[in-house]
């Protein structure tokens, strides 16, 4: 009896920690302290979330004509300057007229699991809502967003969850299943009506490529007429060597959606 007593205790306190999970803090600012001597192009900018400072990454367009901005997700474990998919966006969209800003998203030590990441996401909201309201309190109206991995399940959910919010389109790169709800970009994708690119690689994860189908039913079942899925010849899951591709491909649907 005292063994089960002592083992319910434990089972009881493992739960009550995942489902009290939150970022790692610790290493937002490790990251943070690194990418802020770092930047070249834009500017360190702070937002808050919950009463939490985040960093985030402005980069205004280079264009004679701002279209608008794009707000940069990146996926698991990362930082808003994190060098595959996500330097290449912020960096490279603003010369398609497009300013960016990358934001730190929730994160975790690097050997957590993937199911770990589920009690995050609900701090993921609150920080997509102060990213749009800064973009808006620079006078920015049309704000899509573009997202990475397990960013991109963020965004879904974000999506999919907020009822009124001011996103114009959203593209998703390298978008998954999972066994968790709020990390299935396939349930996410059923209940989203702006315009989606769903863009992946040939050579990009399995469980990514073998999804597509279930994707594009999801978006169907949706009644989302304007989502569009596409798969990039060559490319990876983090698109290396392939970024010219990839910010032309995102532009050029932007160009079009919004």
């Amino acid at each position: 009896m005292k063994y089960c007593l002592q083992t319910l205790l434990i089972t009881s306190m493992l739960l009550f920690q995942a489902a009290t999970q939150a970022s790692d803090v610790a290493k937002e600012k490790r990251w943070a302290d690194q990418v802020i001597d770092s930047i070249i192009d834009g500017e360190a900018e702070w937002l808050q979330a919950d009463g939490h400072k985040f960093l985030a990454i402005y980069t205004e367009s280079t264009s004679d004509e701002t279209r608008g901005a794009v707000i940069v997700i990146h996926g698991s474990g990362a930082h808003p300057n994190w060098a595959d998919i996500v330097y290449p966006l912020r960096t490279g969209l603003p010369e398609h007229g497009w300013a960016t800003l990358s934001i730190q998203m929730p994160i975790l030590a690097n050997d957590a699991e993937h199911a770990a990441y589920a009690p995050l996401f609900n701090e993921v909201n609150p920080r997509l809502t102060a990213a749009i309201a800064h973009l808006k309190s620079k006078g920015i109206k049309t704000i899509v967003i573009a997202a990475h991995s397990l960013g991109s399940a963020m965004s879904s959910h974000y999506l999919a969850s907020t009822q009124a919010h001011s996103i114009t389109a959203f593209v998703g790169i390298g978008m998954s299943p999972s066994e968790f709800k709020q990390m299935n970009n396939v349930e996410s994708l059923k209940h989203i009506s702006i315009p989606i690119l769903d863009l992946y690689g040939s050579e990009d994860q399995e469980n990514i490529i073998n999804s597509a189908e279930l994707r594009k039913q999801a978006a169907q079942a949706a009644g989302n007429k304007n989502y569009s899925q596409k798969k990039i010849n060559g490319a990876n899951h983090f698109f290396n060597e392939k970024n010219e591709i990839l910010i032309n491909t995102v532009a050029d649907w932007l160009a079009k959606h919004t």
